[in-house]
């Protein structure tokens, strides 16, 4: 009899596996599990072995795909060989594959798992990539993938991640098929490959398909692809679309066609959205930036009056917040850009950090559009000689007494200093080599990656060394990581030593990240000593963790635009389902503002810095890949890497098959999806109440 999951949720066995699964530790116990008499815990075994990514179980994950009698359980098999990512779990896929008898489910998680291991393979192995590239697309040619809806999803994601040979046609033919979420994944695929293969119909699936995200998805290809047949149509779509995500894919494709016929067009319904004293509706202000952003591109040192006008009302009724204004009105008029700035206008760092810091990073990122001026831009020297006259001023923002330490400047020094090193400064390494000292671990972070970027040397190699050894103390771990990047890339046995060190960090992810960079340097395989993670769950987290089982927890999420309600997943990831609760009812979120919004794509929240790279100090929980599609409303756990997640969190505008196992996810939006659809950068969340 199949014991419920209700019920193995009381039982220690699962415990067990939860533990395991926790701490990454893959050991005689959790094997053992893979043969229980009961398929559940078998299922979940399986999940729990993929989860932890060990290469040393591929073989017995191999063997329950080839030899278990219960289909659930290969087919979770299948899936997590295909988290494990390891290129000697192909073969046994492969076989899956070329039994065309086997159950829809096993061969629809074998392609997927294959698509996963293919993207994961390096270099060096491109020969196999392309072997399983073309195993995929069998795949996907076989009757079955046109008939199964799954098998035709998994299929599509998985030829985006081997990215085979010739795949244009295949992939091109389910633009026909007759569920609009296949035709829309066939879209998406097209797209991140850059295929053009597809356009004909997709012409048509733009002005004709009743389904937006195969609009938008259309759109976006024709775009990427540079079809210039499909101007007019992305045009109207552009400005007549009757969904949001659709104007929005549709303007960003005007960019890409480069034909500025369209500048008149979109300033006109940028006018129609924005003018002068009257703010845009919040619904509006994401295709406000999109509009933006395309008169950048169209109009680049143009000089066009109308459009830099609306750029400067919108610009003042933002504050100076938006990167996407600063970065349209630099590429049209560099001169008047670096002018508005000049202290007898406007004091740099007076007047503008009378708002806040989001206004220094908004406009470092306009700067940086002047690094690469062709040589064509009268004044080109003076302009871009002005440029880093600024960015260095702001990196001086310590000195400036007018600067209130309330205001977070730090926080956009990262982005300064990424400004400052586009126009390659002879002073770059003595700027960078500083605010390796810096205060603020995100500063450091950014100062190694960037010193990572230039020729290797001594001086370098010891600034880092002594960085590290400093890191130990940080409440995140960028600074670390980024720190042994960089170490990694000088090449010296001093390098070596230092990142050897790293050995004994109690950091999971810096240990891991240490064995990687001396491998690939050829200094030797220390695998053995990633060890486990030392986890700060006990048996009592656990248990509560699993008590939720079988019941549907929900979050109410008030922000500034209004509420909405997240249904909690405690069975697909019930670590990460806790970790949210706990720090929704701590109130952690409560003030936070939502730096992330990418229309037809996310918002995300989480971060108390609000820059993407804050989180809850000293606090990391591991990713729990499951099965569940990132359909729209999905909610997932945000990371800069495998086991990064903390606190911040995004939920899906449409569909994203391409995060689809890469990313937990832990909940959905049940109620509210207008709610979110509205939310644009800088709003707020005001409280999550658990119920």
């Amino acid at each position: 009899m199949v014991v419920s999951v209700t019920v193995l949720a009381q039982n220690a066995v699962q415990l067990r596996i939860l533990k395991a699964e926790d701490e990454r530790r893959w050991d005689a116990d959790l094997k053992g599990l893979l043969a229980d008499s009961n398929p559940a815990i078998r299922k979940r075994a399986a999940l729990a072995t993929g989860r932890i990514g060990n290469e040393d179980s591929v073989s017995a994950l191999a063997d329950l795909l080839q030899q278990d009698k219960d289909t659930d359980v290969r087919a979770m098999a299948a899936f997590a060989i295909g988290e494990v990512e390891a290129a000697t779990g192909a073969d046994p896929l492969l076989v899956v594959l070329k039994n065309t008898s086997e159950p829809l489910i096993v061969r629809a998680r074998a392609i997927e798992a294959l698509g996963k291991i293919a993207g994961a393979l390096s270099r060096e192995q491109e020969a196999r990539r392309l072997e399983l590239g073309a195993a995929i697309l069998d795949a996907l040619n076989h009757p079955t993938a046109t008939s199964d809806r799954l098998t035709a999803m998994l299929g599509l994601t998985a030829a985006l991640r081997s990215r085979p040979a010739n795949a244009g046609p295949t992939i091109a033919k389910f633009l026909a098929h007759s569920d609009a979420r296949v035709r829309a994944d066939a879209g998406n695929t097209l797209a991140r490959l850059r295929l053009n293969a597809g356009n004909d119909q997709l012409r048509k699936l733009l002005d004709s398909d009743a389904d937006p995200i195969v609009r938008a998805n259309a759109a976006r290809v024709l775009g990427i692809t540079e079809d210039k047949a499909s101007y007019d149509s992305i045009l109207k779509h552009a400005l007549e679309d009757l969904d949001s995500r659709v104007r929005v894919s549709a303007i960003r494709s005007l960019a890409l066609l480069k034909d500025d016929r369209a500048a008149d067009k979109l300033i006109i319904r940028g006018f129609g959205l924005f003018v002068e004293g009257k703010s845009p509706k919040a619904a509006e202000i994401n295709e406000v930036l999109e509009i933006a952003t395309t008169l950048g591109r169209l109009l680049a040192l143009k000089d066009h009056e109308r459009a830099l006008s609306w750029l400067a009302a919108l610009r003042d009724d933002l504050d100076l917040t938006a990167p996407e204004i600063e970065v349209a009105a630099a590429r049209m008029n560099p001169a008047e850009y670096v002018r508005q700035f000049e202290p007898s206008k406007t004091p740099v760092l007076g007047e503008i950090d009378k708002t806040n810091w989001r206004s220094v990073s908004a406009i470092a990122a306009g700067l940086r559009e002047l690094a690469t001026l062709p040589d064509s831009v009268k004044n080109k020297a003076a302009v871009t000689a002005s440029a880093e006259s600024l960015l260095r001023t702001m990196l001086d923002y310590r000195n400036n007494a007018k600067v209130r330490a309330d205001l977070h400047v730090e926080y956009a020094i990262p982005d300064v200093l990424r400004a400052f090193a586009a126009f390659k400064p002879k002073d770059l390494s003595e700027v960078l080599l500083k605010h390796l000292n810096d205060p603020d671990v995100i500063v450091r972070g950014t100062a190694a990656d960037l010193l990572g970027d230039l020729p290797p040397s001594e001086q370098h190699a010891a600034a880092l060394i002594a960085a590290f050894s400093r890191t130990v103390s940080d409440p995140l771990n960028d600074a670390a990581l980024s720190t042994l990047d960089a170490l990694g890339k000088q090449k010296s046995t001093g390098a070596n030593e230092a990142i050897k060190s790293a050995l004994d960090s109690r950091d999971h992810l810096v240990r891991r990240r240490a064995v990687a960079i001396l491998k690939a340097n050829g200094v030797g395989d220390f695998s053995s000593r990633i060890g486990t993670v030392q986890t700060k769950n006990t048996a009592a987290d656990y248990q509560r963790a699993l008590g939720r089982f079988g019941t549907r927890p929900r979050a109410v999420v008030t922000t500034t635009k209004g509420s909405f309600t997240i249904e909690l997943l405690p069975e697909a990831a019930p670590l990460t389902v806790d970790n949210f609760v706990q720090l929704a009812r701590r109130s952690f979120f409560n003030g936070i503002t939502i730096h992330r919004v990418v229309p037809n794509f996310v918002i995300q929240d989480g971060d108390p810095r609000g820059d993407g790279n804050g989180g809850p100090p000293n606090h990391q929980i591991r990713c729990e890949i499951n099965e569940v599609p990132y359909d729209r409303a999905a909610v997932g756990m945000a990371l800069s890497g495998k086991d990064t997640g903390g606190s911040q969190w995004f939920v899906t505008h449409s569909p994203q098959p391409h995060l689809d196992g890469g990313y937990t996810v832990f909940g959905r939006v049940v109620a509210g999806m207008n709610v979110v659809d509205s939310i644009i950068r800088g709003d707020v969340i005001k409280s999550i109440v658990i119920k």
